[in-house]
């Protein structure tokens, strides 16, 4: 496995075509590939000059990437754009400050169907979360396998505290 910071943009067109491949696949089959990839590269650009930017990629055998994980410190104050607004919105001001800020921040993480079973998500959190004693991130609420991975796995999902959205946040302590 392979740690990136900033340098993670030499490879950006290879992981912009891991992302569209997972990203587009079931249950995100509705996302247009075009549209996606032009939106990760342009997210990857920004994340990638974020402080404490951290991402890891495994490769198969034959050299293609096989998954990866990008994240970064939580900054203060808590963001409002993107879906930190959600977030803050179902878990309240108290929990945000409590269990997010300060904490690493899991944005993207992919397994590509041909890694898929191989404990490799698995191991990619492991690698991100390891110096981090905290940890969060999100996952659709209909991606029911990811959901039940996460819960596997021993992430919880904090109190809510406010209205439902379409998304589940997941802390590690």
């Amino acid at each position: 496995m392979q740690t990136y910071g900033r340098d993670i943009l030499e490879i950006a067109d290879e992981l912009t075509t891991a992302y569209v491949d997972v990203f587009t696949a079931p249950p995100f089959a509705h996302r247009d590939p075009r549209e996606t990839a032009a939106a990760f590269r342009k997210r990857l650009a920004a994340d990638a000059g974020r402080d404490g930017f951290q991402a890891w990629v495994e490769r198969s055998a034959d050299g293609r990437i096989a998954g990866f994980v990008t994240g970064w410190t939580t900054p203060a104050p808590f963001r409002t754009d993107r879906s930190y607004g959600s977030v803050l919105d179902r878990l309240g001001a108290e929990q945000v400050e409590e269990l997010l800020i300060g904490a690493f921040e899991v944005d993207e993480l992919g397994v590509l169907q041909h890694a898929r079973g191989s404990g490799l998500a698995r191991r990619l959190l492991e690698a991100a979360t390891r110096e981090h004693p905290r940890a969060w991130l999100l996952a659709w609420n209909q991606n029911h396998d990811a959901i039940a991975f996460y819960r596997h796995v021993g992430w919880r999902e904090p109190e809510v505290r406010g209205p439902e959205h379409d998304i589940v946040v997941f802390v590690t302590l």
